[in-house]
């Protein structure tokens, strides 16, 4: 059944009629009448009911292309399971894609984070091609500046950017004439994230979103060729540091799903390229690579982060202006202009921009000590990369694979991986506590916190089967909540000036969810995968039934709520009538999870069950 409707009239009605809170969204807290009247394509009346349908109505009004056109009864009164998966992939994916093309221009170089006196795209000096295209494109732009960029970065060089903040350029294809889109996480998060990109792509390998995954592998390339990583995004302010390598996961996810579609040579220059990665970000000695043989992560820029808030490092400055008997606004300054030098507070940035280089910005697992640990999800990672290499070059090279003036065959990265899991349980792996912990190799100890990191080895098929068992036994349990699993486990004393951060207890977050998914099914756990993956879904569920479709960035999983109380809020929590794309890797977990759930949890799902009442009916 069709409702032909003209798009303003009616959103303007179900606005005024059942959103008493303001939001320009229909949701649980309004008090409206609940109940919606509107002709079909007969003309005869049709009531929808209820926030969940009123939600779904305004929604597929805001969604039509032009001011008056159909909108199908169906997708109004949808299941959600159904209805989320559906606008997923018709909708969000396209809404989160980005490009340097004409229409989109002035989207992407647009930055909420950093504002310039331009509009900046830099480009690599040696991409002559890109530059002379990206010239062309602006032409008629005044706001808009194409500089070049050296491609030979380093800190003292990113440093001469921080006050004309800008754009890089990604991947451009000649024979198309245009650049290559990527898909964005969303929100103030308007650039291509390094470990977010990875997720994503999961989630449009699912959706069979096969050009948009392949331009996001091009993209990555393109950054490790170019700017020498895969960076945190593709900002000037984020040229010092790269993110958590899932560069050989997300090529070898998708040449296997698409290897009908693909000549292997693709594979091999893509190959070629996270072993470059691997060699010259990650396995440098004494910058990632670290005595121990294990791996830190480092950011390597100077001072404050450019693109945190003025305010945000206050609480830090104050300490060392008493320490210099300054008031805080002339310590800052003068600090900020190198007119005082001071080795702690130094060491402390490289700490932070190290914790940021890991994806987990902020948490106090990592607070003042990152650039000091080898860390079990780092050390995970790249074992992970090392089996990756090594399976790739026996299934598709024949067991021979040249790099540069070297012939490596799948041994050679075996012994590699080898080597690094028995460093990872000498240093990090703790038998009385039957877990792994991250691996201080300054004070030559173990720095205990019950994290989800802490199971990355699961993912990466790094433990013994009863490592693995001990792991599920003893860790997981305490960072499981009834909407997930958290970051961290609760502290029972939380220490005085203890801050709250986003990246430990309550939060959950989609990529954790997704690896410890795949890594309890790595194990033979699968009934407690099936929990987790149930409990997650129906808190994103719940969410989307009961407040206008949000899908945000992270949830209180304890609380079961996206509303947050913690720095930097929640993205994708704020728009008008229908979410901006939702999330991208928390779109992607959904994806994941609804392909992984076992259908007779489906129907569960649909009626928004507890999950504790599911999961005690099979214990």
């Amino acid at each position: 059944m069709k409702l032909l409707v003209n798009k303003y009239e009616l959103i303007d009605q179900l606005i005024k009629q059942e959103d008493t809170t303001g939001s320009f969204t229909i949701t649980v807290d309004d008090s409206g009448k609940k109940e919606f009247f509107i002709k079909d394509e007969k003309s005869n009346d049709v009531v929808v009911k209820g926030t969940y349908h009123l939600s779904n109505l305004l929604q597929e009004a805001a969604l039509l292309a032009s001011d008056s056109g159909e909108i199908f009864l169906e997708h109004v009164t949808e299941e959600p399971v159904k209805r989320i998966s559906r606008v997923i992939k018709d909708y969000y994916w396209d809404k989160l894609t980005r490009s340097f093309n004409n229409e989109a221009l002035l989207d992407v170089l647009e930055d909420e984070k950093m504002q310039g006196d331009y509009l900046r795209l830099y480009v690599p000096e040696s991409d002559t091609e890109a530059l002379a295209f990206y010239k062309q494109k602006t032409i008629g732009h005044e706001r808009v500046k194409v500089e070049t960029i050296s491609d030979h970065i380093s800190s003292e060089y990113i440093s001469t950017l921080n006050k004309k903040p800008g754009i890089l350029a990604l991947a451009y294809s000649k024979e198309k004439g245009k650049s290559i889109p990527f898909v964005v996480p969303g929100g103030r998060f308007n650039e291509m994230y390094g470990w977010d990109s990875y997720f994503i792509g999961l989630g449009l390998i699912i959706d069979d979103k096969f050009d948009l995954a392949r331009a996001m592998i091009d993209n990555l390339e393109y950054q490790i060729i170019h700017y020498g990583k895969i960076l945190n995004a593709n900002r000037s302010y984020y040229l010092s540091r790269s993110q958590p390598p899932f560069f050989t996961s997300f090529i070898r996810a998708f040449y296997e799903t698409y290897s009908d579609k693909l000549q292997v040579n693709w594979l091999q220059q893509k190959l070629t390229t996270a072993i470059s990665e691997y060699f010259n970000v990650w396995m440098t000695q004494d910058v990632r690579l670290t005595n121990t043989q294990l791996n830190r992560y480092f950011g390597e820029g100077i001072g404050v982060p450019n693109e945190t808030e003025p305010e945000h490092f206050d609480a830090i400055f104050e300490i060392y202006a008493k320490k210099h008997n300054m008031s805080l606004t002339e310590f800052k300054t003068k600090y900020k202009q190198k007119e005082i030098v001071d080795e702690a507070l130094d060491m402390y940035f490289i700490h932070d921009r190290s914790m940021r280089e890991s994806g987990h910005d902020t948490t106090n697992r990592l607070d003042d000590c990152s650039a000091h640990l080898n860390t079990v999800d780092l050390n995970s990672l790249l074992y992970k990369y090392e089996t990756d290499i090594a399976y790739l070059i026996t299934t598709y090279f024949n067991n021979t694979f040249s790099y540069n003036d070297t012939t490596f065959n799948s041994n050679d990265w075996l012994q590699r991986a080898n080597k690094r899991k028995q460093l990872i349980t000498d240093f990090m792996w703790n038998e009385k506590e039957a877990t792994f912990y991250d691996y201080n190799f300054v004070k030559k100890e173990q720095q205990p916190c019950a994290s989800v990191t802490n199971l990355y080895p699961l993912w990466a098929n790094l433990c013994t089967q009863e490592q693995a068992e001990s792991l599920i036994e003893k860790q997981l349990p305490n960072l499981i909540c009834k909407g997930g699993v958290a970051s961290t486990s609760k502290l029972e004393v939380m220490p005085e000036d203890t801050v709250e951060r986003q990246w430990d207890f309550p939060y959950g977050w989609a990529p954790h969810q997704m690896l410890i998914w795949q890594g309890l099914k790595n194990y033979g756990f699968e009934e407690k995968a099936q929990e987790l993956i149930y409990r997650w879904l129906w808190l994103i569920v719940k969410t989307v039934v009961n407040y206008n479709g949000l899908i945000p960035e992270k949830f209180d999983v304890n609380s079961c709520t996206h509303e947050v109380d913690v720095e930097y809020g929640n993205v994708g929590t704020n728009f008008k009538y229908v979410t901006e794309g939702g999330f991208g890797w928390t779109n992607a977990s959904y994806k994941l999870g609804i392909k992984l759930l076992k259908n007779r949890y489906v129907d569960d799902l649909n009626k928004l069950q507890d999950p504790d009442l599911v999961f005690s009916k099979n214990t």
